[in-house]
């Protein structure tokens, strides 16, 4: 499978708690946090959840 690399780039005050739950479940606890993942439908439907606080590379 291809590799995404998602990078959190606002905080999540503000959020709701699922989002906040979304991110943590990510493993991006801080801002310019970066976590690399394998482009499962699973990862990619948490990262759709939460796309306005982070960005996505391929």
């Amino acid at each position: 499978m291809a590799k995404i690399k998602v990078t959190q780039l606002k905080s999540k005050i503000g959020s709701t708690e699922r989002q906040k739950r979304t991110l943590t479940a990510l493993g991006l606890t801080k801002i310019n946090a970066t976590k690399e993942f394998e482009a499962t439908p699973q990862i990619l439907g948490m990262v759709e959840k939460v796309k306005h606080l982070v960005s996505v590379e391929k």
